[in-house]
């Protein structure tokens, strides 16, 4: 679940919508540098608060908070292999980091666990301690 939701929040600054002709997100923001965005506790808490519903959305923090439910469900089968990497860099992040960030979207998009359970195994594969 960790690995999706943060998947899913890199996609504000790599990808956030889906385009019907091929059922990916968009790449529109693929090149975003990641590494200016978790340097800038500002910015980033933006976007987290943005998708906890605390503050108002930019329009690429409102695509994303439209697109997260599909992705966590879809295990992002819409994203690509840019989109992947980019939220393994922001899973990270948030987890060694932020952690009480992290919880807060956890609380919000898994309040039961569910995604928790299924992200686990390919979590602790990439190095991520949940």
């Amino acid at each position: 679940m960790k690995c999706v939701i943060v998947l899913c929040f890199v996609m504000v600054c790599a990808s956030v919508m889906a385009r019907p002709e091929d059922s990916k997100y968009t790449s529109k923001y693929d090149n975003v540098d990641l590494d200016a965005i978790v340097k800038n506790d500002r910015l980033l808490r933006n976007y987290v608060d943005c998708l906890l519903g605390k503050k108002k959305c930019s329009k690429d923090g409102e695509q994303l908070k439209g697109i997260l439910p599909d992705a966590l469900k879809t295990k992002c089968s819409k994203c690509s292999d840019v989109q992947k990497n980019g939220a393994k860099k922001m899973i990270n992040h948030l987890i060694k980091n932020k952690r009480t960030w992290w919880d807060e979207l956890e609380a919000v998009y898994d309040s039961d666990g569910t995604y928790r359970k299924e992200y686990e195994a390919e979590a602790k594969k990439e190095g991520i301690q949940l």
